[in-house]
């Protein structure tokens, strides 16, 4: 049963993240903020104007990647202290200090790519001749030249990035802080209803009474708030518009797209195909889902329950370590260790507690080992979500060892691949391991309705509804919650067709999702899965020759573009057939799911 959330003061620390290999005390935090202003500082006197041949480009060059790397732990422990607990006062303020200083920090250090980019190209073509280091850093410097604006300009600009993100702190404030639930009925009992045990609890809740209840009280609760959360995302979506155009970009999305290293094909490619393909696939779906359930109709409030809650079995963080390990043994015994590292030296933030943002993700920062935070159910789905941010600590574990601090980050555009990659070894590692078609039944259906119904329609149809929004806002328009509303139950309809009612409340899904505010970011979840199906294959097929190719593709980091790493892997993503493939495979699973589930049935 749901129960209302805890503080976090409440929480045991087992159950919590370990931030002390960043930072010991908050004493260290402010100590080590300080020292960086100041080494800033001392760097502009020093550097500013200097940069004129080679040698003094890969010095400059040296000594900004010095400062980049110290910035790393203290923008680390500021964002992460918060994430765990938004009603923190303490937790509050260091966020909005390290904001504030980080908005000057970058003001005082734009000269670097100011200076480097009013030089000769020649000049930075020879660095990078002359340094193998930096040649990825300069390379991706050169393709900027165009969108460089006048050095004061940018200082200025840069002093604004803390006022240029507040649009998103608006946005975690008012979901996290602001927005608080009442409990909710059904038959005379009293329910407790928060962000988390909704995502997490309610949505799939076998009982459609209780489950649709949630639903509608959560709706209402978000309606509440829709028109300042329109307000607040507009804003964003307009200092997005212009920067695009101060900067001399064609439209916003080819400014969004130019950091990810691909065109507008494959972003368009992405959506379409599903939007139209994979429909057909996911509405036979719905309609297994209302069968074995009995319900009287579908409807969009029913679309996350399990095909089989009674094989849907509860576990402990202790039980999911070895699922895990044996998932990913195929990996090797570096990444392994790291699996281990995780749980030993309390990387991860399992608790659940009011405050704590939603969903689960992981942070990398360089030169230390990453974090991740999840609120653990005690659901088996769980396990998949774990392997998935797990998925994302190896991929920066490899990449932040090999490569240095400019270069170890890839295009968001293939971010999801390793994240996805290992929910697909999870899902064939839990295939091998049983000929049960119950059991069978419910690790393909948790495939479809956790793996790809998570990342090939949620996010993909938040890409969708996000193309349909950036549309407008480049035409010139501006959007408040009547149009965002709109425009989202157009999309979920369009999808689901007569398959899924879309009942009330449907189209307020975009006010929970903090991916709007990076972005083209949904889309890239897809992107991420179609190379991982794909590579998966390879490894189920071929062993270890295509998971030492993986590792490899792991370790290039950021010094690849998103079509090269795919390569590197075996997977041409500059035609339709890997995304082709992977619809198909959805496909063969769903079919897959209505004969086990005669099978069972005619037992």
């Amino acid at each position: 049963m749901v129960k209302s959330l805890p503080p976090r003061s409440e929480i045991a620390s087992e159950e919590t993240w370990n931030l002390e290999s960043l930072f010991a005390s908050s004493e260290e935090f402010d100590q080590a903020l300080a020292t960086l202003e100041q080494d800033s500082a001392a760097f502009e006197e020093k550097y500013k104007g200097q940069a004129s041949d080679p040698a003094s480009v890969i010095a400059l060059l040296q000594a900004y990647m010095k400062l980049a790397e110290q910035m790393v732990p203290v923008s680390t422990y500021s964002n992460l202290a918060l994430s765990t607990d938004q009603t923190n006062d303490e937790a509050q303020m260091r966020a909005s200090k390290f904001s504030s200083a980080s908005a000057k920090i970058s003001s005082r250090l734009s000269f670097v790519t100011s200076e480097l980019l009013a030089l000769p190209t020649e000049t930075l073509e020879k660095a990078m001749e002359e340094s193998e280091e930096f040649h990825v850093y300069l390379e991706k410097l050169i393709r900027k030249k165009q969108y460089q604006l006048h050095p004061e300009v940018e200082k200025t600009l840069a002093a604004y990035s803390s006022t240029f993100n507040a649009p998103y702190s608006l946005y975690n404030t008012t979901k996290m802080v602001d927005m608080s639930f009442d409990d909710f009925e059904v038959n005379g009992k009293s329910y407790p209803l928060s962000y988390v045990s909704f995502e997490g609890d309610w949505e799939a809740e076998p009982d459609t009474e209780l489950r649709r209840a949630a639903f509608a009280a959560f709706s209402e609760k978000l309606k509440e708030y829709q028109h300042t959360t329109a307000k607040t995302y507009d804003t964003h979506l307009q200092t997005e518009k212009t920067t695009s155009d101060l900067r001399g970009y064609e439209t916003v999305f080819d400014y969004l797209l130019f950091d990810q290293e691909v065109d507008r094909s494959l972003y368009n490619r992405q959506i379409d195909l599903i939007t139209t393909e994979l429909a057909p696939h996911m509405r036979k779906y719905a309609k297994l889902l209302q069968k074995v359930h009995g319900l009287d109709k579908m409807t969009f409030a029913d679309l996350k329950i399990s095909l089989d809650p009674s094989y849907d079995p509860e576990i402990t963080v202790e039980e999911s370590k070895k699922y895990i390990d044996e998932a990913l043994e195929i990996m090797g015994d570096d990444y392994l260790e790291m699996v281990d590292r995780s749980y030993s030296e309390r990387w991860i933030d399992f608790a659940q507690n009011k405050g704590k943002s939603t969903g689960a993700f992981c942070s990398s920062p360089h030169g230390y080992h990453p974090y991740i935070l999840i609120s653990w159910t005690g659901r088996m789905n769980e396990v998949f979500v774990l392997a998935h941010e797990l998925g994302h600590a190896g991929h920066f574990y490899n990449a932040n060892r090999a490569q240095n601090v400019f270069n170890a980050r890839p295009s968001m555009y293939f971010i999801e691949a390793p994240s996805t990659m290992n929910e697909m070894l999870m899902a064939n590692h839990l295939l091998k391991n049983s000929d049960d078609p119950k059991f069978k039944r419910w690790v393909i259906a948790s495939i479809v309705s956790r793996t790809y119904y998570h990342n090939f329609v949620t996010h993909l149809l938040e890409g969708a509804y996000q193309r349909k929004v950036y549309e407008r806002i480049d035409a010139g328009q501006s959007v408040n919650a009547n149009v965002l509303n709109s425009i989202k139950r157009g999309v979920l309809e369009d999808f689901w067709g007569d398959a899924v009612e879309i009942t009330p409340g449907a189209e307020l899904t975009w006010m929970r999702q903090p991916h709007y505010y990076m972005g083209l970011y949904p889309y890239t979840y897809s992107a991420g899965l179609t190379i991982s199906t794909q590579v998966s294959k390879r490894i189920l097929n071929e062993g270890q020759p295509a998971v030492d190719e993986w590792l490899e593709v792991l370790r290039a980091g950021g010094t690849k573009s998103p079509v090269e790493l795919a390569k590197m892997a075996g997977v041409d993503i500059t035609t339709e057939q890997p995304l082709r493939d992977t619809i198909s495979y959805i496909g063969e699973l769903i079919d897959e799911l209505v004969s086990l589930t005669e099978e069972i049935e005619g037992q």
